[in-house]
C-alpha cells in the first residue's frame, strides 16, 4: 500500500495502521486486505461486487472498518455492502472513501449500502468522503443508503463531506418499525465549482418510531448545494428535520424539508436556515488577533462541528 493510499485511510476510516476488529479494505477496485471476528464476519459477493457483513446477535462493543480508496485515474468503483445486524447487538460500522485523482479522468466511487437493524439494536455508522489530487480529472461519489430499522432498534448515521469532492449525489431512504430510532447528522463542504445533492426520505411507520435528520454545510466559491428531506409519519411518531446552511462568495443553496403526516398523532417539525457569516462574528474574533480568513476558518470549523 502506498504512503497516499495510507493518508486517505487516516482522514476517512481513522486509521494508523491495522485497525483492531473486523475490518476490509477496498483499493482501486479490488479488495486490499480482511479481517474477521468472532461476532463479525465479512464475505465477498457472489453476484455482484460488494461484501455483506453479518453481525452476530448480542455481539457488544465491536468496530467494524470498511473504507474505500481509489488512487488510479479514470477508474469507476461500483459497491453493493449488505449489513445484517443481530438483535440487541451494538456496535460501530467505520466507512467512508478517499479519492486521489492525478490524472485526466475521472475517478467515481458509488456505494449502495443496505442495512438490517435487528430488534432492540444499536448501531453508529460514521462515513466520511474526501477527494484531492492535482488532476484535472473528477472526484466523484455517489452514495445511496437503505436503512430498514427493526422493533426498538436504534441507528445514528454521521456523514460528512470533508472536501475535494466535484460531484455527489447522495441518497438515503428509511423505513423505522415500532418504538425504532434513526438519528442523521449530515455535514458538507463544497467550493470551487462542486455541486452537492442531498436527498433524504425517511418512512415512520412504526408506533412510537421516530427520526432526527440535521444537515450543516458550507458552500463557498462558485459551488452549488440543493437539500431535499422527506419524513413520512405514518403512525403514532416524531419526526425532525433541519437544514442549516452557510453561503459564501458566489455559491448558490436550495433547501426543501418536506413532511407528510399520514396519522392524526404524527407529529413532525421542518426547520431550514441559509445565510453568510455575520459580520459581529468576523470582527469578535479579529479583535482577539485573527486574520479576517483565520475568523472565518473558526467559524466554519465551528459549524460544522
Amino acid at each position: 500500500m502506498t504512503d497516499t493510499e495510507k493518508n486517505l485511510l487516516k482522514i476517512i476510516a481513522d486509521m494508523d495502521g491495522t485497525p483492531k476488529g473486523a475490518y476490509n479494505i477496498r483499493a482501486n477496485g479490488a479488495l486490499e486486505a480482511r479481517a474477521t471476528t468472532a461476532n463479525i464476519d465479512i464475505r465477498t459477493k457472489t453476484d455482484k461486487p460488494g461484501i455483506d457483513i453479518i453481525i452476530k446477535p448480542d455481539t457488544k462493543g465491536e468496530t467494524v472498518h470498511i473504507p474505500v480508496i481509489i488512487e488510479a485515474t479514470g477508474l469507476t468503483d461500483l459497491v453493493y455492502n449488505d449489513f445484517y445486524i443481530g438483535d440487541n447487538a451494538e456496535v460501530t460500522i467505520m466507512a467512508g472513501c478517499g479519492i486521489h485523482n492525478c490524472g485526466s479522468d475521472e475517478s467515481r466511487h458509488d456505494g449502495i449500502h443496505t442495512f438490517y437493524v435487528g430488534k432492540g439494536a444499536r448501531v453508529k455508522y460514521v462515513e466520511r468522503h474526501y477527494g484531492e489530487g492535482e488532476g484535472t480529472g473528477g472526484r466523484n461519489m455517489n452514495p445511496t443508503t437503505v436503512v430498514h430499522i427493526s422493533e426498538n432498534g436504534y441507528m445514528e448515521m454521521e456523514t460528512s463531506q470533508i472536501k475535494g469532492i466535484d460531484n455527489t449525489y447522495r441518497k438515503t431512504r428509511a423505513a423505522v418499525a415500532d418504538g425504532g430510532t434513526l438519528i442523521i447528522k449530515e455535514k458538507i463542504m463544497t467550493h470551487g465549482e462542486q455541486r452537492a445533492d442531498t436527498d433524504f426520505s425517511v418512512d415512520l411507520n412504526g408506533k412510537n418510531s421516530a427520526a432526527n435528520v440535521i444537515s450543516r454545510s458550507v458552500a463557498k466559491d462558485s459551488s452549488e448545494q440543493h437539500f431535499l428531506s422527506n419524513i413520512n409519519g405514518n403512525n403514532v411518531c416524531n419526526g425532525h428535520t433541519e437544514c442549516d446552511a452557510i453561503i459564501m462568495d458566489n455559491a448558490k443553496v436550495t433547501a426543501s424539508p418536506t413532511l407528510g403526516a399520514n396519522n392524526i398523532d404524527a407529529a413532525l417539525i421542518h426547520e431550514a436556515a441559509i445565510g453568510k457569516i455575520a459580520g459581529d462574528q468576523i470582527i469578535k474574533l479579529m479583535t482577539l488577533g485573527l486574520t479576517e480568513q483565520q475568523a472565518e476558518e473558526e467559524i466554519i470549523n465551528g459549524f460544522l462541528k
